[in-house]
């Protein structure tokens, strides 16, 4: 099987993170396990592991497709639309 490439992934370019923490638990006062930065916009949201799984939320009401990892130690990113893992 050949490489998939991401033409997503292709298209990013540098943005700051909204924050250190997941924008929506922390206005709702509640916890997370892994967070994820949006690579269109810059908002931090929690991982499908976390209860609110604000990061996939983000990319349903958005519509932005590429994410990566905001954990320590960690570079891998994702596409959404291609279901596609970049480490």
């Amino acid at each position: 099987m050949p490489n998939r490439i991401c033409e997503h992934l292709a298209e990013v370019t540098p943005v700051a993170p909204s924050g250190t923490g997941c924008v929506e638990c922390l206005k709702a006062g509640t916890a997370w396990v892994h967070l994820r930065m949006c690579l269109v916009c810059g908002h931090v949201g929690c991982c499908d592991s976390s209860p609110g799984r604000h990061a996939t939320m983000h990319y349903h009401d958005s519509g932005h497709p590429t994410m990566q990892s905001a954990e320590p130690g960690e570079t891998w990113r994702w596409c959404y639309i291609d279901q596609l893992l970049v480490e």
